[in-house]
């Protein structure tokens, strides 16, 4: 897999170059995002690991830089920042998860590669709500013809929900399906990637197919065919 790293300290770009080298990866690693933003023009990545706290423009606007140009790739956060509302702000800029500072390698890991395998997506046909249209094999969507920038999470949440249709499906649902392996994501994430994906499916037609059903959870209210 490529992979884009953006890091400023020194010390971690390189050691997380070469761990990830070792595991097989190619990596670009970078200090700042003007360098990441001409990289990510250059070659296409499977992966973007970005440090919030990179001087200049900072990891949130990189990362709203890189949906405008309607980069999908997963995003992962490298933060220094334990608290709630750094995460909510990296989520809802488009990001896909994070890893606190200090970390092991192998958590890392473990959360790149959850990434990597799940942006792949499932491989079945076409599903098709009114105007929106998802094209499961390429992982692609399109509302009213026109391609729609998701990222994998927003992608992954927007699939579970057209496959089960006019259902109720619990925010705990959505959860296990972004992240099986771990028990201590806030459920929080769910809310900010559901908000990101309503803004991007909601037009001046007045196309607004989730719904949020009170302390049940979400519904998708088109039929799907």
């Amino acid at each position: 897999m490529k992979l884009l790293v953006v890091e400023d300290e020194a010390l971690l770009r390189h050691h997380l170059q070469t761990r990830l080298t070792e595991k097989g990866h190619v990596v670009e690693a970078v200090a700042n995002a003007e360098e990441a933003l001409y990289q990510s023009e250059q070659f296409n990545h499977d992966l973007a690991m970005i440090d919030l706290g990179l001087p200049g423009l900072g990891g949130l606007e990189l990362i709203r830089e890189l949906r405008k140009r309607a980069k999908t790739f997963p995003i992962l956060i490298l933060t220094a920042r334990g608290n709630w509302q750094d995460k909510v702000e990296g989520l809802a800029a488009g990001a896909d998860d994070y890893v606190v500072k200090p970390f092991q390698f192998e958590e890392l890991e473990a959360r790149l590669n959850a990434l990597l395998r799940r942006s792949s997506g499932f491989t079945q046909s076409t599903i098709i709500a009114g105007e929106l249209e998802l094209d499961i094999n390429r992982k692609q969507a399109r509302l009213e013809g026109e391609p729609l920038a998701l990222t994998a999470y927003e992608y992954r949440i927007l699939e579970y929900l057209m496959r089960h249709h006019q259902q109720v499906v619990a925010k705990d649902r959505l959860m296990e399906q972004l992240y099986p392996d771990d028990e201590e994501r806030d459920p929080n994430v769910i809310e900010v990637l559901v908000g990101r994906l309503r803004r991007k499916l909601e037009g001046a037609n007045g196309f607004k197919p989730i719904d949020t059903v009170r302390g049940l959870g979400y519904l998708f209210t088109e039929r799907c065919r």
